[in-house]
């Protein structure tokens, strides 16, 4: 078996730090709940840094990690597996508050989320969950870089506006987002000249 060099160890280590937002998203989608998906992905970076030894460089980290999230996320609900006589779990059960908020909370956003611009969707799926740098994004939709960075601008001020505020109505015109998309395009060209 090889030895871990330092430079090994810091490559592991920043390639791990570049994939924390895809773990927290993926842990989101598991538990529906943010504390719990903190939890999980603590559980999962100190998972990963204690079997380090076990990961074969070159092979692919992310896929790595969200297996061991993964695990992670069902041995954790075995953990909380009822293991008292089935009259005393019926009894408790009833004492305990319903868990329906994680799940209205997530269709909420699903809902803020679908009422987007389609453009501003996806450059805010490429740039959160793929975590792809804006030159890249730009290249993948064949716009500027500070058109991909106004979408998701955008994409987020709406998001909260939609969440924090409440509302179920979506923006009025997309020729609003079309007219900015425009403008940013003009300034990249005017900066380019």
């Amino acid at each position: 078996m090889a030895t871990e060099t330092s430079n090994d160890i810091r490559d592991f280590h920043e390639q791990l730090k570049a994939i924390l937002p895809r773990l927290r998203i993926y842990a989101l989608s598991l538990t529906r709940d943010r504390d719990a998906a903190d939890d999980l992905v603590h559980d999962t970076v100190i998972k990963a840094l204690t079997g380090r030894h076990s990961f074969q460089p070159g092979t692919n980290l992310a896929a790595w990690l969200f297996r061991i999230q993964r695990n992670e996320f069902i041995s954790g609900l075995r953990r909380q597996r009822p293991t008292v006589p089935v009259d005393t779990a019926i009894a408790e059960s009833l004492s305990h508050p319903a868990h329906q908020e994680s799940g209205l909370v997530m269709r909420e956003f699903v809902s803020a989320f679908a009422k987007l611009a389609p453009t501003q969707r996806e450059a805010l799926l490429l740039a959160v969950l793929e975590g792809l740098p804006y030159e890249v994004i730009a290249q993948h939709t064949g716009v500027s870089v500070g058109t991909v960075k106004s979408r998701i601008s955008r994409a987020r001020d709406t998001l909260e506006r939609l969440l924090l505020e409440g509302e179920t109505k979506p923006r009025p015109a997309n020729s609003v987002d079309i007219a900015a998309d425009r403008d940013a395009d003009e300034v990249h060209q005017e900066q380019h000249r």
